[in-house]
């Protein structure tokens, strides 16, 4: 039993109201006592103080700056007056709900800690298909922004919700008595519960319409799918069931009309039984998706469609005109390898024009496609361009009397937005429902405070047969109000929006009980198939085939880390590298290294490892974005450069947030390609980039990987060797050589973390888990830019430096001597630099818990060390910073702690207030400056999991083991658990011949295993 006995340094510690004590407490550095000064003082031999006194105030000093400097501040916590029957300190619960934004989308747990919600988790329960991507694992933190609008506002002052219900109904007898428009512009909802209470708002008002605007548009897309199945929207393609994919110009794993494929995607990626899927990708921009096909081809948009037609005219027998490319052969063999695959075959189109999506049904009907004839409907995107043109006419022209946006920022969004905030001064009445005060809402007659979906109610249709619920995990923590509880009241409802919702839900719940799908998060009703459709799709063929290009082309695309930019405020977002380029902090233009040599635009290291880069302007039709900071982009294709949506926010963002530039005023007519002008500028602009080595220059055993044909046919030890080493002067398998004598693991849990790197996309989904989960600080771009970035899991990416990176193994093998053509200084030199269309493969690395770690022989004072279990451990209170430790991991995966991040001014961010820090997960340490930190394979949820089945009497079930990371990872590349559970996935992984270790030669035997990468050339 802990002792309580208060032990004291000095007298005046004894008084808990002295001045001294507290100053220094609050002191983290704590200065030097002027002693020089004092004793200097000639007044001093004229004080009556004694001898004795002054002994006693300079020992107390030191004492109390010793007490200041070694103990950390006490918090006193109050306890419940009435503890709540749902909540047990210390023990988490979990909510099931669903996140529909607009953009984003998941079908969600939620881990809440006495009332807090702290982390977002998968659902994982049958039908809940959508998984959480990065930016929806931190839309848990932009619940905690302190800079959401917390009241509603008239005029820009706060108001009560009387007032503005008042001016709102007041305005819509107005515009009803006098004949006037009322517009409705939302985003898409997909929620059949507020779709029946606009109707009903349209059936009150007749003058009243409903306009659904999407930041980021699939319009042509939703035509397409309109004019061949009769309903306005997307198909939701099964990859899983596609041998052959064919990709043009769909990021299908980013955010390609809506995302959300790789789970499926990945499912054919692993090699099974000799069998993997293969994937084309013609591109501009490199993507997530060309980064993981067997062969991508980057070309310009142009020859995209020419690509398009070209498959068409093999598949259907068309014999439609087309221009030459210089990509004909790869597009050739592409179409005879769908066409081959037939039913297994599948083909996605990203290019925004209407003739382009009809052609791809055109030809997925052609083929039979099992992955589009088994798919649902999305209802995910619903925006019509043509119809948000119209209303800014109309605004412009006066005709709008009431205008109510809920959950859209054209402001900010879109390309003319300053002709929509002119056009706002026109409406006699505008309102915004938003969650913060942003560039719309500054302009707008009302500000409505609107909630975090964590705090709302609510149901969705995200894809017919599935009815998705959200529900509420937190109290709100400001005076906000659901749109859909202001419908409502201006329909003449009674009673709360959660009655509305119960009541409607019958008709989607089936067999299910209310309670059952509140419980699930989702009930699967009988929806109708994809029913057959066809349209005039030689017309489409041949309009496409007249298509031209007018020059240089800019690609508009949403990013990983930022999507279409609603979440710009959010920290751990804005740090989080993007998986292609590695940069944070910022957005750029992407150019391909032919284009940037004609143009004399650079990308230079420096000398503290920071990355500098040239400047531009892009101008089109009379719009220009200035100072634009260039990344000269491997795999861009020639004659085409890129830009990210989503930065250059400046309203109700922290200054440190307020980066970029707005891309949206380039996105003309809603259309993601543009004839640009590039215009060099001069200055140099800084980015933080976290990694500056760009390709693997030859070295195979960091990443293995092979081909399907060596794969199958060659015995393991040819694509997957053993490194040897010598002794006793003979070679011998590094793994079975030994420093040390090897403790008995065989005993109790032994973890192991297996990662895939065939199904890994590089989504960095589990960076983000991994930040929530470990309460992992963001330290700004400055502190990344000196690579002091505290992230506990990277995704390294490289590129090859010829055009494979079976090709640089080739030619490193291939050196004789130093000097020459064939040397290994010059020929080491050249493959420092990427191919203009290099393959890409992405590896997540942390921490790899080393059974024999070469960090814990070096701490002097034994913080770091083994646990019996497997993981390597920090003991941060014996930590003093000497930094041994990640001097001597090979891995390079150990964490200074620079500073106090948290309650720290310098570091602005969500650690820095109340209500960010609610955030935190009270199961892991926050740490402080001066100690080393790293993954800990998230031995809390190990011991959680171990206590849980103690308590309940069971032993732990076979699989039951996870991390933040693979709990995260939607493709299941990431596996964790207990290799000494034979019957566990990781172990059956373990024994796969594809698994190895990084750096085997090292001798570190690590507790992470990878697979080799085997690619379907």
């Amino acid at each position: 039993m802990s002792s309580n006995k208060k032990y004291w340094k000095s007298v005046e510690e004894l008084n808990e109201n002295s001045s001294i004590v507290e100053t220094l407490r609050n002191n983290e550095f704590v200065e030097a006592i002027p002693t020089d000064e004092f004793l200097a003082d000639d007044s001093l031999s004229s004080s009556s103080t004694t001898r004795r006194d002054f002994l006693k105030y300079v020992g107390f000093t030191t004492a109390a700056a010793t007490l200041a400097a070694c103990e950390g501040p006490v918090h006193k916590s109050i306890p419940y007056v009435v503890q709540p029957d749902t909540i047990i300190p210390g023990v988490a619960d979990y909510y099931a709900t669903t996140l529909f934004d607009g953009f984003d989308f998941a079908n969600l747990l939620i881990k809440t800690r006495e009332g807090r919600p702290i982390k977002v988790e998968n659902n994982r329960l049958a039908g809940a298909k959508f998984a959480a991507n990065a930016r929806v694992h931190a839309s848990v933190l932009s619940l905690y922004d302190s800079l959401r609008l917390q009241n509603p506002k008239i005029g820009g002052k706060n108001a009560s919700w009387a007032d503005v219900d008042a001016q709102i109904k007041n305005s819509l007898a107005e515009a009803k008595a006098s004949g006037k428009q009322v517009i409705l512009l939302t985003n898409t909802l997909a929620s059949p519960s507020t779709e029946r209470l606009i109707a009903d708002f349209i059936a009150k008002n007749p003058t009243a319409k409903h306009i659904i605007y999407d930041a980021v548009s699939e319009s042509a897309a939703l035509d397409a799918f309109e004019a061949v199945y009769g309903e306005r929207a997307l198909a939701d393609y099964d990859f899983s069931k596609a041998n052959t994919i064919v990709s043009i110009g769909a990021d299908f794993l980013g955010d390609w009309q809506g995302g959300g494929y790789e789970s499926s995607y990945a499912k054919g990626r692993v090699p099974q039984n000799g069998q993997m899927s293969k994937h084309f990708q013609f591109e501009a921009n490199m993507t997530l998706s060309g980064a993981a096909a067997d062969k991508r081809i980057a070309m310009t948009v142009a020859d995209q469609k020419q690509a398009l037609i070209k498959i068409y005219n093999s598949i259907t027998g068309a014999g439609i005109a087309t221009a030459t490319t210089a990509a004909d052969a790869d597009i050739k063999r592409a179409a005879d390898q769908l066409k081959q695959a037939g039913s297994k075959g599948l083909l996605v189109c990203g290019i925004q024009d209407k003739n382009a999506q009809l052609l791809v049904f055109a030809i997925n009907q052609m083929l039979k496609s099992e992955a589009l004839a088994t798919a649902g409907v999305r209802y995910i995107r619903k925006g019509n361009d043509a119809q948000v043109a119209q209303l800014i006419k109309d605004m412009t022209a006066g005709n709008v009397h009431t205008l109510i946006m809920s959950g859209v920022n054209p402001v900010y969004t879109l390309a003319n937005g300053a002709a929509f905030a002119t056009a706002l001064g026109k409406v006699k009445l505008s309102v915004s429902y938003t969650q913060r005060e942003d560039e719309t809402a500054l302009k707008t007659n009302i500000a409505a405070a609107a909630p975090h979906y964590l705090e709302s109610w609510n149901d969705h249709v995200l894809t017919k047969g599935m009815y998705s619920l959200t529900q509420p995990t937190i109290r709100p923590l400001f005076n906000t109000k659901q749109f859909q509880e202001s419908l409502m009241s201006w329909n003449g409802v009674s009673g709360n929006y959660y009655d509305y919702l119960r009541a409607g839900a019958a008709g989607f719940l089936g067999n299910t009980s209310w309670n059952q799908a509140l419980h699930d998060g989702l009930a699967i009703y009988s929806g109708a198939a994809l029913a057959g459709g066809t349209a005039d799709y030689t017309a489409a063929a041949n309009a496409l085939s007249s298509s031209k290009s007018k020059g240089l082309e800019l690609v508009l695309y949403t990013k990983t880390g930022m999507g279409d930019g609603q979440q710009a405020n959010n920290p751990w977002l804005q740090e989080f590298p993007d998986p292609i380029t590695r940069v944070s902090w910022d957005n750029y233009v992407t150019i391909s290294q032919a284009d940037a040599k004609e143009w004399k635009l650079e990308n230079n290291l420096v000398a503290n490892g920071g990355l500098n880069g040239s400047y531009v302007t892009l101008a089109i039709n009379g719009a220009e974005l200035k100072n634009v900071p260039v990344i000269v982009q491997p795999g861009q294709a020639k004659g085409t450069v890129g830009l990210a949506l989503g930065y250059g926010r400046k309203a109700a963002l922290k200054e440190a947030m307020q980066v970029g530039v707005n891309a949206y005023t380039l996105y003309k007519d809603f259309n993601n390609v543009q004839t640009v002008t590039v215009t060099p500028e001069s200055g140099e602009h800084e980015f933080a980039c976290v990694q500056s080595h760009k390709t693997l220059m030859g070295r195979g055993d960091i990443v293995k990987e092979t081909t399907l044909e060596i794969f199958n046919s060659k015995d393991a030890e040819i694509w997957n060797p053993v490194p040897v080493v010598s002794l006793d002067h003979k070679e011998t398998e590094a793994t079975k050589v030994d420093l040390w004598e090897s403790f008995d693991r065989s005993i109790g849990h032994h973890f192991n973390l297996s990662i895939d790197l065939n199904s890994c996309t590089g989504c960095g989904a589990c960076v983000i888990a991994c930040h929530a989960e470990n309460n992992v600080p963001v330290v700004g771009k400055s502190e990344v830019r000196r690579s002091r970035d505290m992230h506990w899991l990277r995704i390294d990416r490289y590129y090859s430096s010829e055009e494979t990176f079976e090709k640089d193994v080739e030619k490193k093998e291939g050196f004789d001597g130093l000097f020459g053509d064939k040397g290994s200084l010059g020929g080491f030199g050249q493959m420092e630099n990427p191919s203009d269309n290099p393959q890409v493969v992405f590896q997540p690395i942390m921490c790899q818990h080393c059974n024999h770690a070469p960090c814990e022989t070096v701490c002097p004072v034994a913080a770091t060390s083994h646990g019996r279990q497997g993981q390597n451990q920090m003991a941060y209170n014996r930590c003093v910073g000497t930094r041994y430790c990640a001097n001597n991991c090979p891995y390079k995966v150990r964490r200074f702690n620079w500073f106090l991040y948290n309650n720290n001014s310098e570091f602005d961010f969500h650690m820095n207030d109340d209500l960010g820090r609610m955030v935190v997960n009270p199961d892991v340490n926050v740490r402080s400056r001066g100690v080393m930190e790293k993954c800990s394979m998230c031995i809390q949820k190990t011991q959680l999991t171990i206590l849980t089945a103690k308590r309940e009497g069971r032993v732990v079930d076979v699989n039951e083991f996870e991390t933040a990371c693979s709990a995260a990872c939607s493709t299941g590349s990431m596996v964790f658990g207990d290799v000494n559970n034979k019957e566990s996935d990781v172990a059956k992984l373990a024994e796969s011949n594809r698994m190895y270790h990084l750096l085997e030669h090292v001798g570190t035997k690590p507790n992470v295993f990878y697979h080799v990468k085997v690619r379907n050339n």
